[in-house]
């Protein structure tokens, strides 16, 4: 029995049918009506007829004092009574349908076409509304990512049979606010894909007025009510009832616009009464309300989606980043990465060839997962290129033809430093916050070029510096320097420049910027790499 997070996975066995699904809560409730968990529609099973409850102990079967009775492995069950996978429990009648439980991890497989499926039969038009309360009901507990097309689908099903009309078309508003052909089937369940032959003018009208368009009889129909795309289509009657989301207290005006049903026929006038117009109202409403529910249950699903994606590129980006300094006797290095989203657009790396010693700051303009993507493709690119012991100009050269050849509407700054065990550190900056020495006080390398990615051809030079034991160089991306208090001042580079940074570790600089920003959230990117020459 699968019990994971207090949940029961059953089987439903119903002659050649078999559904599956997930008891979550207790009391889990089975009837013949619609509010209940488990929907039976036999005619042996009371409305009401049983509950299921989970506790420590196990699965227990409550009878809710049903006509007909509740069996577990054919014997009348007791009035708490415990089960397990071994045993078949029988709701009102030992041959309708069996149910289990199972160790299987099953999902509930439930859709709007089952629950069609088991709706009693009716022929009379007044029995109707009682017929679509229980399918709206039913409707409304599906957490299915396709339930907008399966609540379309019966929608249009059971307003053709309602109806009488031979065609059926449900628009819904895209994101321009546009209405766009979601659905359409005839009377004989054959899909439709034409609008062309549709009237326009009746759907226009049923929008701007916020209320149904009805034309029994295009024949006998005011000249002003018949329109021109009715007579050129020889559409006999039609009915446009505008799909809306009502908040509480508003008119139908106020309501949010969903949507559109069209319904018409060209071979003969349709004879609606008055039960019918509350009938499509009911529809309408009850149909407008499961849309709405459905789509706002895709757009959580996608959500998550995206979250769990965001969650593995910034899993993949801590990888990326996840430095390990080498040991060297002669050098010391350390870089710390923030991102202020899920994944960030700042990157560091070290390189160390047995020869020397690299490393680079990148900053990639934007924010994001496509700053995130270019960044870790520019990581990989300067990485090998730094391996293979080209030329900081001739990296600088490649990495701007990379991007501005790529056409991406980005660039990117970046600061690369190779230091050799004697101290001779060479160094390019296309665009980057000058990086600090300190070493008897604070200066900054001054070489700096454009940006890559920026200009294609752009020239590129490095600059070069000897450095002595002791001495430091910090490398921060502007979101340290530009971190904002609540005030509006930034942090700022003079600030690092003073002495009480020339010793402050990465755990110092972070805490330092934090506070500065106080109860503002980061909205930048920060990154610092620290190398120090110890000769």
């Amino acid at each position: 029995m699968s019990t994971n997070a207090g949940s029961v996975s059953f089987v439903l066995v119903d002659g050649p049918s078999r559904r599956t699904g997930a008891i979550t809560h207790s009391p889990f409730t089975v009837g013949r009506l619609p509010e209940n968990d488990l929907v039976l529609a036999h005619p042996y099973v009371s409305r009401r007829h049983a509950e299921i409850i989970l506790d420590a102990g196990g699965c227990f079967v409550v009878d809710q004092g049903s006509r007909h009775g509740t069996f577990i492995n054919g014997k009348p069950a007791a009035e708490r009574q415990s089960i397990s996978e071994d045993d078949t429990v029988h709701f009102g009648a030992l041959d309708g349908p069996s149910f289990r439980i199972t160790a299987e991890e099953v999902q509930d497989t439930s859709t709007i076409r089952d629950i069609i499926e088991q709706i009693p039969e009716v022929s009379a038009t007044g029995n109707a509304l009682e017929k679509l309360r229980w399918f709206f009901e039913s409707a409304r507990k599906l957490k299915t990512s396709n339930a907008v097309d399966q609540i379309l689908t019966a929608l249009l099903d059971t307003t053709l049979q309602l109806t009488q009309v031979e065609r059926g078309y449900v628009f819904l508003r895209n994101q321009a606010g546009e209405m766009e052909l979601a659905l359409g089937r005839d009377n004989n369940g054959e899909a439709l894909t034409d609008e062309a032959t549709l009237s326009h003018a009746a759907m226009r009208q049923a929008i701007s007025t916020a209320s149904e368009f009805i034309v029994t009889d295009t024949l006998s129909a005011d000249p002003e009510t018949r329109s021109a795309s009715m007579v050129a289509h020889s559409i006999r009657s039609v009915i446009c009832i505008p799909l809306r989301k009502r908040r509480p207290g508003s008119v139908a005006r106020e309501a949010e616009l969903l949507g559109l049903l069209y319904l018409d026929s060209r071979l003969k006038p349709g004879s609606l009464t008055q039960i019918d117009n509350d009938l499509l109202r009911s529809i309408a409403t009850d149909a407008a309300a499961l849309i709405d529910n459905a789509q706002l249950a895709v757009s959580e699903e996608h959500e998550r989606a995206y979250r769990q994606e965001m969650s593995i590129a910034a899993d993949i980006q801590r990888g990326l980043m996840s430095v390990r300094p080498p040991t060297l006797s002669w050098a010391a290095v350390a870089g710390r990465s923030v991102p202020c989203r899920e994944v960030g657009g700042d990157f560091f790396d070290i390189v160390e060839d047995g020869e020397s010693l690299a490393v680079i700051v990148a900053d990639i303009s934007g924010k994001g997962i496509s700053a995130a993507i270019l960044g870790a493709t520019l990581q990989g690119l300067i990485y090998s290129l730094l391996a293979a012991r080209q030329p900081l100009v001739k990296v600088a050269e490649i990495v701007n033809r990379y991007i501005c050849g790529k056409n991406v509407e980005k660039y990117a700054t970046m600061a690369i430093l190779r230091i050799s065990p004697e101290g001779h550190l060479e160094y390019i900056n296309c665009g980057h916050v000058p990086p600090f020495l300190y070493s008897s006080g604070c200066s900054r390398l001054p070489e700096s070029n454009l940006p890559v990615g920026l200009i294609e051809g752009a020239p590129f030079s490095s600059g070069a510096v000897q450095l002595q034991p002791g001495d430091r160089v910090l490398i921060v991306t502007d979101g340290v320097t530009e971190a904002s208090a609540p005030d509006g001042e930034f942090f700022g580079e003079a600030r690092l420049g003073l002495p009480e940074f020339e010793k402050a570790t990465l755990d110092d600089i972070f805490l330092q910027v934090e506070r500065f920003a106080g109860t503002l959230a980061a909205d930048d990117d920060c990154t610092v790499l620290d190398l120090r020459y110890l000769g």
